[in-house]
């Protein structure tokens, strides 16, 4: 049976299926604000403000796992799709880690702190110097999304990084013109069908590369933090945009490659005045929407009817599923 772990701003809070929805079963790591959370198998790595937490028995123990990360303020982990030991961290400020042994130790990758530094990244609600909110894979060749700094591209695994060629790395908030993407990176997606075929909501619009980020395209402006994209159809996307930050948010789908855009937001009482979608998340025929208010929506992929979903949480930062 199915479960869904949240990463809250008090702890880890796991449901499990049941016949009428979903039933909470436990919670852990209470002290701390839980930004991110990864699972494969049994194993479950839970990314704090204070470092990652680790645990092998699907939550029940856990163990501190930040032997070499630097800086430990995590904001985004993911473990690579084909290699079941490799897991990416992203931090604030911006850098990047990598751990061959599922998250019991870490390497810095050097070169992202080098270009944070020459490029003099930021962020906008904090003093630190950008981050890394996202990851995207397709074989060895990975991607990173830096709020406020722009793209990195990785064709080893992500071992080594550089700015995608689309990405002039200079953070302001004017933004370079097409073929450049804009620079407040939110998440990034890539399409099992091509490791070039790249989508990416930011702070600027909703862009997309069929070249591997070294070239781009506005398809809709706008403020945007998430996109899904259907894995079967890269034509076929829904995007959770807004006029703003947190201002008049929404959902939207496109049939047709981002040419054209209409509500998705059936169930739902639109735009929100001061709220948007932080992240997508899909889980079988499932397609959860973590909402920056910290509330989550759901919808079955076939109706896209939404509604609230885990009523009494309301403060989650990310989801995974243990299967």
């Amino acid at each position: 049976m199915s479960k869904i772990i949240l990463a809250t701003e008090q702890g880890i809070v796991v449901f499990e299926r049941k016949d009428d929805g979903w039933g909470e079963s436990w919670r852990e790591l209470a002290d701390h604000e839980v930004t991110c959370v990864t699972a494969r198998n049994s194993l479950i790595l839970s990314g704090t403000t204070n470092g990652v937490f680790r645990s092998q028995d699907e939550g029940q123990t856990w163990q501190e796992a930040s032997n070499g990360l630097t800086p430990q303020h995590v904001r985004w982990m993911a473990f690579h799709p084909d290699m079941s030991d490799l897991v990416l961290a992203g931090t604030e400020p911006a850098n990047i880690s990598v751990s061959h042994d599922g998250g019991n130790s870490w390497r810095l990758c050097p070169e992202v702190a080098q270009l944070r530094d020459r490029f003099e990244w930021s962020l906008p609600y904090s003093p630190e110097a950008g981050c890394v909110r996202g990851f995207a894979f397709h074989g060895s060749r990975l991607y990173a999304a830096v709020e406020v700094g722009g793209v990195l591209v990785s064709d080893n695994n992500g071992e080594t990084w550089n700015l995608a060629e689309g990405s002039d790395g200079k953070p302001g908030f004017a933004g370079p013109p097409e073929p450049f993407v804009y620079p407040d990176v939110h998440s990034l997606e890539v399409h099992p069908s091509s490791q070039d075929l790249v989508y990416a909501p930011t702070g600027g619009g909703f862009y997309r590369s069929k070249d591997g980020g070294k070239t781009w395209k506005l398809f809709y402006d706008c403020y945007c933090r998430a996109v899904w994209v259907n894995p079967q159809d890269p034509e076929h996307m829904i995007l959770g945009p807004a006029d703003g930050v947190d201002r008049n948010g929404r959902i939207e789908e496109s049939q047709d490659g981002g040419e054209t855009w209409s509500l998705a937001s059936n169930g739902l009482q639109v735009p929100w005045r001061r709220g948007m979608v932080e992240r997508f998340f899909q889980a079988g025929e499932e397609l959860f929407a973590i909402l920056s208010t910290g509330e989550v929506l759901s919808t079955s992929l076939s109706t896209l009817e939404w509604k609230p979903t885990f009523p009494n949480i309301n403060n989650v930062n990310a989801m995974a599923q243990l299967i």
